[in-house]
């Protein structure tokens, strides 16, 4: 049997030749305290092709020479009188979960127990003998289970009870030698009556108990260590702590120790860092060393025995946070424990979002009613008070800002569409009861970092909402709590928020380590303005994918002049309204393309129904014939005629219809517009030497001849068409400025036009793919409305995921196809995808094995996707 026990301590570890696997999960852990050089208690371990056959074995005579060099390394004896040294037995398998009981106080007997009080008292003696019998006790009642003697097991589950009372009460109670006494009938004759028959007795019956046990498939260990206790008398404490702050990652020891106390039940502890300065640099060394070993935050329990620390367990943190982790993660990184490859692949991409957005202050929300459920539209925390539409909400901000008040606000609405941007852009988020992931709240949500939030059960009527139980009216104070994982929580009334801050976090840090690991793919945004475009910078984007041009034109200043140009009854008038748009487009590109410096930029021209800009209401239609009174002196037409106007570009399919280029074929001047103020930001940014490329993008094409035309114009009798170039060429000879590289390319979002790809690609020098309305329109689904039927779909599988946030099969195949058939006629073919699939790690895979060169979203999301881009390249992330 000798050959099967092995002994370790802070100066030994067990031999290199022996398997670790026989050690069992608790053995190897002590083992490698050992390794380390950790003031670990010393012991051995009975490995796993002994530990069950013990029942015949001389356990004495193998053990006796190790527990001398036990005694003489903890100072103690074992069956001394005076000063006793008591151990624990850990039943250790390879399972990380079993069942077995804790087993501790070995050499506690009637002989030893008076000695031992005199350290800890008498009330905490006789606690640690209930202790020790009801752990035997346990192992005599796993023993009768498996042997089928129900007879004994009632009274040995009576004699269990009576020592879980005992330990329960915190009334002094009977002896140490009374519950010796009481509790011994069922345990091993001469169990208490002497320490090594203790420990013979308890080794060969919990040894009876494994070789019984079918949790045991030869794989389990013994482990036995001594007992230390905090209460040991003077300059005794325990404690625990973790080896860094688990909530911000700093570099401090997290934990608490208890002065003279065996554990922290019932005690009042000070922070680690109080603790005398000796054992803090102890621990703070081993705290480095343990994060260095096992490369993750770990926790640790230690004893300080009379003067004298002890490390008692270590195991792994599961509560931390992200922030905790990747600030570990750069510390090792920056100490060259860890490369950039273990750095990019210890984080899932989707844990990001945690130091991306706010989370709620749990303990702020405790006495506030909640709802919960609901489908994640945009992750995050807010808080504001509710409005119901876009007018009272930014109405309400107005004075908000005038007053000097809170103006956090949360749009509350059943759907919004591209008029609400404005509101969804200083609320802090948005709840609304119809779509989903993808619905238009959701995706504006996203792009501007807010929150967002469906719950199609909600029943808004006038000023009022009712979700479950929950009545919310205009104005009340909400906190919305949207998780990336688990469920979400709206509570009435204002709760804290911990604010994201990506400099503290250390996100900007391990975006660059992240972006060392990207080579062959990229990230851009979907950014509308140079904040966006700032943002996505410093979260990591190489330049814009989207820029939604529509979006610029709803700012109050701009909203009814666009609708003044849309409503013109001559092109005469058109053009006027146009030329002040023109300005204001100029000096919306001038921001982008400056704060894009060196990296391309793509401009969607204007790709929203004309009618989606026209008022909405009688507030906002009664503000646009008073501006039409001031621009035309008091000749505006008639309130008739202009609701006739506006009448006559109402559409039935909107999705399907005036839109994108078509509105180009119909009405040219406004995408020349639109491309003059792009040229002539790109030629005066040239002239201040600011690196600029620009890219425009035509959305909505079916087929080739539409971009043939709006690309290189068309001449017919009576008519001519200016195309892009030929305006290009015209803002460079009106500026006399030396060309500058641009490319023009096109929005696949049709079925056709991924079909007619070779042909569109003659007219384009990159492709887009719109994977939101190429998926509504590849499987006939709205993005808007499926959420009221997806359940049943998903009940019965008969489509697997949400659709607008994995691609589906069909709309990968066109996607692959497109770009296959588009290289075929260009090979220098750009191809990237700007929608929020494009933040979906298994999405970014397919788009890599596709052939695209990148994918764009919203600035927030860009941080993740390009993490799971540097996972894949990196050869990890799911297969």
């Amino acid at each position: 049997m000798k050959a099967n026990v092995h002994f370790f301590s802070q100066k030994d570890s067990i031999k290199p030749q022996i398997d670790r696997e026989k050690l069992g999960q608790r053995g190897r852990q002590a083992n490698e305290f050992a390794e380390l050089g950790f003031p670990i208690l010393p012991g051995f371990i009975i490995d796993s092709d002994a530990a069950s056959r013990l029942t015949d074995q001389d356990i004495v005579g193998a053990v006796k020479p190790l527990m001398k060099r036990i005694e003489t390394i903890a100072e103690k004896g074992f069956g001394d009188a005076t000063e006793p040294l008591l151990v624990k037995i850990v039943i250790s398998p390879n399972l990380a979960i079993s069942n077995y009981p804790t087993l501790h106080n070995f050499g506690l007997t009637k002989g030893t127990v008076a000695g031992f009080n005199k350290y800890v008292g008498e009330k905490f003696g006789a606690h640690e003998v209930a202790f020790l019998a009801r752990g035997m006790l346990k192992i005599e009642e796993r023993i009768a289970e498996l042997e089928g003697r129900d007879k004994d097991l009632k009274k040995i589950a009576a004699r269990i009870g009576e020592a879980s009372a005992i330990l329960d009460s915190d009334k002094p109670g009977a002896s140490a030698s009374a519950i010796m006494d009481s509790l011994g009938d069922c345990l091993p004759q001469g169990f208490f009556d002497n320490a090594w028959t203790q420990l013979e007795l308890a080794l060969k019956r919990i040894s009876v108990m494994l070789d019984m046990d079918d949790q045991d498939d030869d794989d389990t260990a013994l482990l036995v260590q001594p007992m230390v206790y905090g209460n040991y008398g003077k300059g005794s404490c325990s404690g625990a702590f973790y080896t860094r702050n688990v909530v911000n990652g700093d570099k401090h020891l997290q934990g608490e120790f208890f002065v003279e106390r065996f554990n922290e039940l019932g005690a009042q502890g000070d922070d680690i860092d109080k603790i005398a300065p000796k054992y803090l640099k102890q621990l703070e060394a081993m705290a480095q060393s343990l994060e260095d070993h096992h490369k993750e935050i770990r926790q640790i329990r230690f004893t300080v025995e009379k003067d004298k620390l002890w490390l008692i367990e270590q195991r792994q943190v599961m509560a931390k946070s992200t922030q905790a982790d990747i600030k570990l993660y750069l510390d090792l990184y920056k100490r060259k424990v860890v490369d950039e490859k273990f750095v990019v692949g210890s984080v899932q991409p989707a844990r990001l979002n945690e130091i991306l957005h706010p989370v709620v202050d749990m303990s702020s929300v405790k006495k506030l009613p909640v709802t919960k459920g609901g489908i994640t539209g945009a992750p995050g925390a807010a808080i504001g008070r509710v409005y119901f539409s876009t007018e009272a909400l930014l109405d309400a901000h107005r004075v908000a800002q005038q007053k000097g008040q809170d103006k956090r606000m949360i749009l509350c609405m059943t759907s919004t569409f591209a008029e609400d941007v404005k509101a969804i852009e200083v609320a802090s988020g948005v709840l609304s009861c119809e779509g989903g992931y993808s619905a238009h709240a959701s995706v504006v949500a996203r792009q501007y970092g807010k929150v967002s939030l469906v719950k199609p059960e909600m029943k808004i009527r006038g000023k009022k909402a009712q979700i479950g139980t929950l009545s919310i009216s205009e104005g009340d104070f909400i906190t919305v709590n949207v998780p990336y994982y688990g469920e979400p929580q709206i509570w009435l009334g204002a709760a804290k928020l911990i604010e994201p801050d990506p400099a503290e976090s250390g996100l900007y840090e391990f975006i660059a380590v992240v972006k060392k690991c990207m080579k062959h793919f990229h990230v851009r945004a979907n950014a509308d303005s140079p904040r966006d475009a700032a943002l996505a910078l410093s979260f990591g984007a190489e330049g814009i994918g989207l820029c939604r041009t529509e979006h610029m034109f709803f700012n109050d200043k701009r909203i009814n002049v666009f609708r003044e140009m849309i409503l013109a009854d001559s092109l005469a008038e058109r053009q006027k309204a146009l030329d002040k748009l023109q300005a204001m487009q100029r000096e919306d590109f001038y921001g982008l393309f400056k704060t894009m410096a060196g990296k391309e930029v793509t401009i969607r021209f204007l790709d929203a129904p004309l009618h989606e800009f026209l008022p909405h209401n009688e507030f906002e239609f009664e503000a646009f014939l008073a501006h039409l009174n001031t621009v035309k002196r008091g000749k505006a037409p008639a309130k008739a005629e202009v609701r006739a106007r506006m009448d006559a570009l109402s559409e039935f399919n909107p999705m399907l219809g005036h839109r994108g280029c078509r509105i180009a074929v119909s009405y040219p001047e406004i995408y020349a517009m639109q491309a003059k103020a792009v040229f002539e930001a790109a030629y005066q940014l040239q002239k201040e030497k600011v690196d600029v490329r620009p890219e425009i993008m035509v959305p909505i094409v079916m087929n080739a001849s539409e971009l043939k035309l709006i690309v290189y114009g068309k001449k017919i009798e009576g008519s001519t068409y200016r195309g892009l170039v030929e305006i290009e060429e015209e803002v460079r000879k009106e500026l006399k400025a030396k060309a500058i590289q641009y490319h023009i390319g096109t929005m696949i979002e049709l079925p056709a036009a991924a079909l007619s790809a070779g042909e569109i690609a003659r007219y384009a020098e990159f492709f887009s793919f719109g994977t939101n309305d190429l998926t509504q329109t590849t499987i006939g689904i709205s993005r808007d409305d499926f959420n009221s039927f997806m359940p049943d779909y998903s009940l019965y599988d008969l489509i697997e995921g949400n659709p607008f946030s994995s691609l589906v099969q069909p709309v990968r195949e066109l996607v692959s196809m497109a770009t296959r058939r588009g290289r075929m006629t260009r090979p220098t073919l750009n191809v990237g995808l700007c929608g929020e699939h494009g933040a979906n790690p298994d999405n970014i895979r397919f788009c890599m094995e596709a052939g695209l060169d990148y994918v764009s979203c919203s600035p927030y999301s860009v941080p993740i996707a390009c993490l799971a881009i540097a996972q894949i390249e990196q050869g990890m992330g799911k297969a």
